[in-house]
């Protein structure tokens, strides 16, 4: 494994272990060269995934790409990292059980939607909103009518409790 502090190719495993989930080893290495310390995650990879876009055109499917997108709609929300680890573990061996190599991106954006929704529903309005196109608030109020989230909303200050006036910081860059 390369280090990526300086690039050397010779770094040692000096700790393995499964991860929480059990869906990977966690391994602690050093590079000889430079000290550095890192840590890597080995995982079973059942077949190479193929993500068929809306538009016809297929790409590798991305774990990185499907946690970051994930991240983006729990930011500044209260979920433990492992729950969401576990969720994107969950959805890749969903993809991976289809039996198929390529999946269409629908797919992938309907597990994700249907993981958000159990684990928090702000983050899960926010992914649909980029992922259904959002572009008024009309169609925020008919996604949440549709999905009869606005009947867990009574009043006007509920609306604040959930999105968090503490969400938001002077220092941050919304």
């Amino acid at each position: 494994m390369r280090c990526p502090f300086c690039g050397n190719l010779e770094t040692q495993v000096k700790d393995s272990r499964p991860s929480e989930d059990g869906a990977a080893i966690r391994r602690r290495r050093s590079c000889s060269e430079c000290g550095g310390r890192f840590t890597t995650f080995e995982r079973v990879q059942l077949r190479d995934l193929m993500v068929v876009k809306r538009s016809g055109r297929r790409t590798p499917f991305d774990r990185e790409k499907l946690e970051r997108s994930i991240s983006i709609a729990l930011r500044k929300r209260p979920i433990d990292q492992d729950r969401v680890d576990r969720m994107v573990s969950g959805i890749v061996r969903q993809l991976e059980s289809m039996g198929e190599t390529d999946i269409p991106s629908d797919t992938v954006g309907g597990l994700v939607m249907e993981a958000l929704k159990s684990l928090d529903v702000v983050a899960y309005v926010r992914y649909a909103s980029v992922y259904r196109d959002f572009r008024e608030t009309s169609d925020f109020a008919k996604f949440l009518g549709d999905e009869g989230l606005n009947e867990t909303i009574d009043e006007p200050h509920d609306i604040k409790q959930g999105l968090g006036e503490q969400d938001i910081s002077p220092s941050d860059d919304a």
